[in-house]
This record gives structure tokens, C-alpha cells and sequence, in this order.
């Protein structure tokens, strides 16, 4: 038999050749090596009976190799010859040519994954599970590229397995970290044998250079051939996988065993030449970041990976940038660019202080580049007016129409109509050009024309800017817009649809990405779904851009008032009268202040809040009382009236909401709603009319509001079986069946008795039903208000209420309030309370019990 085996190293040809050295012997057969063949050329001596086991043939001298042909071709003979692929000199490839006409060669292949769960199975025959086993195999025949001789290495060696207890158990092997100490000697063994150019070479696959030959000749200072032999033998030591990249256990030997001083030095090289070659430096340039190196070519390799970087990764772009400058890049060249990079991915302070420093410098070309940076970081810090004043300064790309946005936002309608649809001189017709006059004849069609044509246009705004994704840096995304005037007129299916669009595309990167998702939130905090508008909101308030804070802040009031928990409210209060004072009244952010208006008369602390509705008053007159932005805001207020116990305000806001009533079918829905509240606080509640307004709101999307107007109304009536009905009602508007009182428990029924609570229990629910607020009932029973606050929780667990409403009514049908509580229900806390009642409200006041009967329950 004359045979061949050929693998690169490392894939067990030795072990081959010793298992056919064994059953040759065992044939009773004698078997020489490389000792039998002769030095000069002589030819070998007689082979009958005798077989020739030759490894690693391709070291062997010429006049070998020519002795080897010689048996090779001889009749009878047994000659097996382990060799590598390369190196492959005349003599050598002819006796490789004689070798396969004898029989096709035997090619090792990389161990299956199988192969190595029987190495683990017997490497640790106990402690490990049949699918662990089958994980760690896997994961070890990645790392490793199956090639045999380091699988073995880490199976096999005392340290190795030390190296493995951890995936034993997780089936999983180490992804990063040095490797055992033996198995990094073995690896610093075989690199130490190779010559100056397989290093160069190992250290450029390192660094995740593709071998291109035209490259790695400008990095050898070699021609082509000498750059194939090079890569040729490489391949032939298995360091290399089959798309010529280092197996993952040879890249991290590389990594520990060559001095970092050399690894930079060939990696700052292969940067410079793809930078010649026009071609992508930024992963070699992130492999940089750190090392301190510097000098102009290398200067030059940052700016343009942080080019590479700023549509992607702006935050890993600003470092490149940063990186550049500390290599010797003039900061004035880079500051227009970087400051850029700085805003998107969220760093509006750092992005603010560059831009400004080159504003405020000698007149540059950047300087028009850098207002459009300070602009958009303005405008997401509040500043809209300062933002618009920049944008027209600038005069370059869609500077006019985003500075139109800002005038209409503020309020300046003077000169819009000319330029915001105009571009600056040449400027090319690009995607960001375009989506920006869009934005501009949408935000200014909300305040004179229709909301339909306005929502057009910034829909396809958005739609027009989705190529450009995370890379575009906007003062507002079209998205964003498009949502905020969606919920003013409660086309909330609208709203949600063009902001999923908008976060799907990653629309205006890291910076845009907080007020997408606040608007999200805010569409389910009007669908009344507040515990799915929660998982929206951001951890850190304090981390938030002025705009996005604002919104965050007025958002956790909503939940709390809409949860009817008074200590959050109060909470969330204290820091959003902060922040409202902080952030100007544009007409982008009247979503949030209408909020603030009704958690200001909620809680009767009106600081801060008076002037900021001035402004907003003053800005909507200044743009005409557009329907879509006043209509909201009225209505708010008037919520905040008739909590705040204000009737004329109530009857001034109602009025206005009448007034705009044929603006759209929401505008008709909240003009009716404010009918049936001025005629429930009048102590007129027709159960028809309140239900029709209920199912009005509801329908335009409102159903917390819908909820609410109904449970209210049921409060103040005392027709018991209008009072029912009243709160069917509301509970069909939340989308439970009528009737329901709670989510997970079995309802109470209608004659159930108070044996469930205790005496001090009892004497709170009289007091409750009295209109006491917790305060008073404390003072009453010398009590803290707040345990107070936990007898009626542990009521309102006991009798299975899903909300403080349902409490209340529970408690009417089981009692009947002490004499002495009977006309303490007048006090302005109560009375201010129960207007708030949120939700499914209380019952009826029956039986001497007043309309304040709501209470701190409300």
C-alpha cells in the first residue's frame, strides 16, 4: 500500500501514522522511518516485508524526497508519507503527483463536534450533563476550529481543564481571557518557529485584516508571489480556518504572547494602507483608541473612522474624533463634525460647548455647520426660540425650514410663509432637505389649515428620513411631531403607528430615541393603560435633556393622578413644577403643561404654573387659537376648574370647547363631555346625556376620561338606579363587564354586610362615607392620617374593590353612616378630591350623605 496524508499541523498526522506503525507491527510486519533512507540519493535497500512510515516529509532533504518517488514507484511497496500542504519545492510536488496515481490522498479533517463530546466524556466522565456535555463540545469546536492538537490542549492539560471547569458547568467555553498557561506555551512554541513575515502576517489576521494580497504586500514589502508563499504557509500550520482568518484560540494567543508595542505598530501600518487604498479603517482605528498613538497619518485614520462610525455608533464616533485630536488633528478642523457626533449620540452639553466655541471664533466655513449643531441642541434642551434664531443664521441645508418649525412653536408666524420651504444656493435636493420642508408646511398647516393635511405632510417627513435612520440630527423627529399632533386631536392609531415606524428605524439616533418613547407612553396614559405606559418611561429623570424631562416628569403626574395615589402625586409634583419653570412654553410642549394644570388644581399649589399658562395663552393667541393646540388645553383646564371647585372657569372653558366643537369629531367629543360636567356639577345628571359624552370620549380614544366623566356622575346623583347605570357604564368604558368590581376577585355582593372589618375600620368608612379627608378623619380618632390611609387599603382588600371608587360604593351598600358624620361632608380638601375621583368613581350621595362622599378615595 502506498499512501498519502496530508493535513496542515496540528491535525493529527502524527497520530495517524503512529496507528498505522501499530497495526503494522501487529501484521508482523517491520516498519522503518526516515533513518532508512540514505543521505546522497543511494537507493533505498530492499523494501520486501518491509513498510516505510514517513511524517512530516515535507522538512525532508531533495535527495530523500527523490528516494521516496523511487519506492513510491516501485511494485509491492508499503510506503505511507505524512506531510503538510506546503512548503511544496519540484521534487516534492512530483512525489506528491506519484503518490495519489497510487491512491487518492488521505486528507485529515478538523474533529466534529461528536468527536469531541467523546474527549469530554472521557476527559470528565461524571459531573456532567448529556446536553452540557453537547454544549461545551460545540462551543469548544468554534473556539478552536476543531483543529485536534488544541482541542486537545485545553481537554487534556491539567491547567486546561481548570480552564473548562466553568463552561463544564454552563456549556459554554471562556469567549475572552487568557488562556492556560500550557496551552499558551504550546502556541508560543510553534510562533516562535516561523519567520518575520508568518508573524507580520498573524499579527495583520489579529488585527481582522482580510488577506488581500495587494494589501499585505504594501505590509511585507513583498511582490505577490512571496506574499502567496507567506499566506501558503500559514495555512499549513491550522492556525488559519477555512475563510483564512486565525481560529478564535490562535487569535487570543496572538493577542497574550506578542508585545502590545509591535501588535500597535503593525495595526497603526495596515490603517495607514487602507487609508490609501480608500478603504474602511474603522475597525483597525477602534483597536487603536487608547494606545496613545499619534502623528498625522494616524490622525488622519481617526477622522476618517469616526466619518465610518457617525451614522451607526455617533458615541463611538465622538471618542474617534477625540482620539484624532489627541493624535494632532487641529480641534477647529474637527469641531463642526465632532460636535455633531457629540449631539447625536445624546452629549447635547459637550456638543453645545464646541459648536459655540467656533460660532463665537473668527468667521470659518465650519461656523454654519456648527449653529445647525447648536440649533438641534437647543431646541431638545427647550430653547426653541434660540434654536430657530440659529437655524436662520446659518442659511445652509434645511436650516430655513427647521428654523420655521421653531417660529411656528414660538409663536413668530412673521416671514414663515416665504422661507420655510426655501433651501440655501446649491444646496443639493437631499433626503434631510426634503423631510425638513415637509416638517415645516405640516407644523405650520396645524395652526392655519387642516390637521389631516398637516399630519400628511409630516408622515412622509418621517417616512422620507427612515433611510437615513440613527444618522440624521434633528431639533424634533417628523415622527415626533406627527405624534404630538395626533393626540391633539386623538387620532391616537395614527400617533402609535408612525412612532413604532420611527423607533423601528432608529429615527434620530440616541437623542430622539427618550422622546419617541415618552410619546408612546403618553398615547397609553390616554388610552388609560397606565401600567403599559410604565414600562416606557426612562429610570433617570435626571439624565434627561430638558425637552424629554418635561414630559417624563408630567407623565409620572398623569399615572399618579390617574391611579389616584395622592403620596405620588405629590412626589412627582415636587420635581415637575421644578422642571416646567426650567423649559419655556412652546407649542410642542402644551401636552405636558395641560397635565400640570390639572395636578396643580388637584393638589391646590399653583407655583410656577400660573405663568407658564399665561405664556401659553399668550402663545395661542399670538398664532390665531389654533383648534387642534387650544382645544386640548381648554379642556384640561376646564378639568382643573371643576376639580378646583370654579365653576365660572369651568363655564369660561366650556364655552371655548363649544366654540370649536366643528373643528373635528374629537373637538365634538369634548365639547359634549364638557356639557354633561357643567350640568353635573349643577346637580343635573341626565344618565343618558353623561353616558352619551362618556361613550363620545371613548370612542375618540379618551378612555380614562370617559371612565371618569360616567363614575362622577354617579356620585352626584341620587336616583340609585341612574346611579348603577351610571357606573355599568364606566366600567364597560374601562373594558370591564358591568358590574364587575374587581379584576381577580369575586364580586361582593350588593347585601353583604360589614362583619368583614373591624370597629376602628368601621368607624373610618363612616367617617369616608361623611366626605372626610384622611387629615380630618386622623384629627377625628386621634389616628395619623396615615394609618388612615392603611385601614381603608386593608378595607379595600377585604371586600375585593378594584379601585377606590368601587370602595366607595361597596361601603354605601353595607352601611350607613353615623349620625355624627352626616353633614360634615362640606369641606373644600373633600370636595376638591372627590371632583378628581379618577377612574370608576363612588356612589351616589343617599341618604344625607353629600356630593363631597368621594374623598381621599377619589
Amino acid at each position: 500500500m502506498v499512501v498519502g496524508v496530508e493535513a496542515p499541523g496540528g491535525y493529527g498526522k502524527t497520530a495517524t501514522l503512529d496507528e498505522m506503525v501499530q497495526r503494522y507491527r501487529q501484521a508482523g510486519v517491520e516498519v522503518v522511518g526516515a533513518e532508512a533512507l540514505g543521505s546522497t540519493g543511494e537507493a533505498l535497500g530492499p523494501v520486501g516485508g518491509v513498510a516505510v512510515v514517513i511524517d512530516d516529509a515535507h522538512q525532508l532533504p531533495e535527495a530523500q524526497v527523490v528516494q521516496l518517488c523511487r519506492l513510491a514507484e516501485t511494485p509491492g511497496a508499503r510506503l505511507v508519507v505524512g506531510y503538510r500542504p506546503w512548503p511544496r519545492p519540484a521534487a516534492f510536488a512530483r512525489l506528491t503527483a506519484t503518490l495519489r496515481q497510487r491512491r487518492p490522498a488521505l486528507l485529515l479533517a478538523p474533529f466534529t463536534t461528536e468527536q469531541i463530546v467523546e474527549l469530554l466524556a472521557a476527559r470528565f466522565p461524571a459531573g456532567l450533563t448529556a446536553a452540557n456535555r453537547a454544549a461545551l463540545a460545540d462551543s469548544l469546536r468554534v473556539q478552536t476550529g476543531g483543529v485536534p492538537r488544541y482541542v486537545e490542549w485545553l481537554v487534556g492539560a491539567e491547567d486546561g481543564g481548570a480552564w473548562l471547569a466553568g463552561g463544564a458547568k454552563s456549556g459554554a467555553v471562556k469567549a475572552a481571557g487568557e488562556l492556560p498557561a500550557h496551552v499558551l506555551m504550546q502556541f508560543r512554541h510553534d510562533m516562535g518557529r516561523l519567520d518575520l513575515d508568518c508573524q507580520i502576517y498573524l499579527l495583520a489576521a489579529e488585527a481582522g485584516v482580510a488577506p488581500h494580497l495587494d494589501l499585505l504586500g504594501a505590509l511585507l514589502a513583498r511582490g505577490p508571489a512571496e506574499v502567496s508563499e507567506v499566506v501558503d504557509a500559514i495555512r499549513a500550520t491550522g492556525l488559519l480556518g477555512h475563510d483564512g482568518s486565525l481560529v478564535p484560540v490562535a487569535r487570543r494567543a496572538v493577542a497574550s504572547l506578542f508585545p502590545l508595542d509591535r501588535r500597535v505598530a503593525v495595526r497603526r501600518r495596515l490603517a495607514e494602507l487602507q487609508m490609501d487604498r480608500g478603504a474602511s479603517v474603522l475597525g483597525l482605528a477602534r483597536s487603536l483608541l487608547g494606545t496613545g498613538v499619534s502623528g498625522p497619518g494616524v490622525a488622519a485614520v481617526f477622522e476618517a473612522a469616526a466619518e465610518e462610525a457617525l451614522p451607526d455608533e455617533p458615541a463611538l464616533s465622538a471618542a474617534l474624533f477625540a482620539a484624532g485630536a489627541t493624535a494632532g488633528r487641529p480641534v477647529r478642523a474637527l469641531a463642526a463634525r465632532w460636535s455633531h457626533a457629540a449631539a447625536l449620540s445624546g452629549d447635547l452639553g459637550t456638543a453645545l460647548r464646541m459648536a459655540d466655541e467656533v460660532i463665537a471664533g473668527p468667521r470659518r466655513p465650519e461656523q454654519a455647520d456648527c449653529a445647525l449643531v447648536a440649533a438641534a441642541a437647543l431646541a431638545h434642551r427647550g430653547q426653541l426660540a434660540r434654536s430657530a434664531e440659529l437655524y436662520r443664521w446659518s442659511g445652509t441645508g434645511p436650516s430655513a425650514a427647521f428654523a420655521a418649525v421653531g417660529q411656528v412653536g414660538t409663536g413668530q408666524l412673521a416671514g414663515i410663509a416665504r422661507n420655510f420651504d426655501a433651501e440655501a444656493p446649491d444646496a443639493p435636493p437631499t433626503l434631510l432637505s426634503g423631510a425638513a420642508a415637509l416638517m415645516a408646511r405640516g407644523v405650520h398647516e396645524s395652526v392655519g389649515g387642516s390637521p389631516t393635511v398637516a399630519l400628511s405632510s409630516l408622515v412622509r417627513a418621517s417616512d422620507l428620513l427612515e433611510p437615513a435612520g440613527p444618522g440624521v440630527l434633528l431639533p424634533d423627529s417628523p415622527a415626533a411631531l406627527a405624534a404630538l399632533i395626533a393626540l391633539h386631536c386623538a387620532d391616537l392609531n395614527t400617533a402609535r403607528a408612525v412612532l413604532d415606524r420611527a423607533v423601528a428605524a432608529r429615527l434620530g439616533g440616541t437623542v430622539m430615541a427618550t422622546r419617541h418613547r415618552l410619546l408612546q407612553a403618553w398615547i397609553l396614559v390616554m388610552r388609560g393603560e397606565t401600567a403599559a405606559a410604565r414600562q416606557y418611561l426612562p429610570s433617570n429623570r435626571d439624565a434627561l435633556q430638558p425637552r424629554d424631562r418635561l414630559f417624563a416628569l408630567a407623565l409620572d403626574v398623569a399615572l399618579a393622578r390617574r391611579d389616584s395615589d395622592l403620596s405620588a402625586l405629590r412626589q412627582a409634583w415636587a420635581a415637575a413644577s421644578e422642571a416646567v419653570l426650567r423649559h419655556p412654553v412652546d407649542l410642542f410642549t402644551l401636552l405636558p403643561l395641560g397635565e400640570l394644570v390639572v395636578a396643580a388644581a388637584r393638589l391646590d399649589d399653583h407655583t410656577g404654573i400660573t405663568a407658564q399658562l399665561q405664556d401659553a395663552r399668550a402663545l395661542l393667541t399670538r398664532l390665531g387659537d389654533p383648534p387642534l393646540w387650544a382645544l386640548p388645553l381648554h379642556w384640561s383646564c376646564l378639568q382643573a376648574a371643576i376639580i378646583g371647585n370654579r365653576p365660572d372657569l369651568a363655564e369660561e372653558h366650556a364655552k371655548a370647547l363649544a366654540a370649536g366643537s366643528g373643528h373635528s369629531r374629537y373637538a365634538a367629543a369634548l365639547a359634549d363631555a364638557a356639557d354633561s360636567w357643567l350640568a353635573v356639577l349643577a346637580g343635573k345628571v341626565d344618565p343618558e346625556q353623561v353616558s352619551a359624552a362618556a361613550r363620545g370620549l371613548h370612542d375618540v380614544g379618551l378612555r380614562w376620561d370617559a371612565s371618569r366623566l360616567a363614575g362622577q356622575a354617579a356620585i352626584r346623583t341620587s336616583d340609585r338606579r341612574a346611579m348603577i347605570a351610571l357606573l355599568d357604564c364606566a366600567r364597560l368604558l374601562q373594558g370591564r363587564p358591568a358590574g364587575q368590581r374587581g379584576t381577580d376577585r369575586e364580586p361582593v355582593p350588593d347585601t353583604a354586610d360589614d362583619a368583614s372589618l373591624s370597629d376602628r375600620e368601621r368607624e373610618v368608612a363612616d367617617l369616608v362615607l361623611a366626605g372626610m379627608t384622611y387629615r380630618q378623619i386622623g384629627d377625628r380618632l386621634y389616628i395619623s392620617p396615615k394609618t388612615v390611609e392603611h385601614h381603608v387599603a386593608r378595607m379595600r382588600q377585604r371586600l375585593g374593590c378594584a379601585s377606590r371608587g368601587e370602595l366607595l360604593a361597596t361601603l354605601r351598600t353595607m352601611r350607613r353612616p353615623a349620625r355624627h358624620a352626616q353633614n360634615s361632608g362640606d369641606h373644600p380638601d373633600a370636595r376638591r378630591e372627590a371632583m378628581e375621583g379618577d377612574g370608576v368613581a363612588a356612589v351616589p350621595a343617599v341618604a344625607g350623605v353629600g356630593a363631597n362622599a368621594a374623598g381621599d378615595l377619589s
